[in-house]
């Protein structure tokens, strides 16, 4: 696969237990890497069981980009997208629960690139 998209619960106590040591998101972004993955792109689900809160994103980019820098991935190559599946906000269209969130950005050699949704 070229690319591919680790989708990162991010309820109390989902996320926590998804980074843990023995965690699903700790290997399904491993094995993406050992696999030959190169592109990946991040999705935090279930922002509307955070309350849309930006505090919440935040901490989980600064944990899942120390860890996937940790196992090869370049983080600033990397996009960070807030969604919530159920409610369908940030999947295509821009949500309007997330004002916060600016846009995701990634930079590639060819130059940066950004966007508001996750497709």
């Amino acid at each position: 696969a070229d690319c591919a998209i680790l989708i990162i619960a991010g309820g109390t106590g989902e996320f926590e237990a998804g980074i843990s040591k023995d965690g699903q998101t700790r290997e399904h972004a491993l094995l993406a890497f050992t696999l030959g993955v190169r592109q990946l792109i991040v999705a935090i689900n279930k922002m509307d069981t955070t309350k849309w809160s930006e505090s919440r994103y935040t901490e989980i980019v600064k944990e899942v980009s120390s860890f996937i820098k940790k196992i090869g991935f370049n983080p600033k190559s990397v996009p960070f997208v807030p969604i919530s599946g159920w409610h369908g906000d940030n999947m295509l269209e821009e949500s309007k629960n997330m004002g916060w969130f600016k846009g995701w950005n990634k930079e590639t050699k060819a130059g940066s690139k950004t966007g508001k949704t996750l497709l």
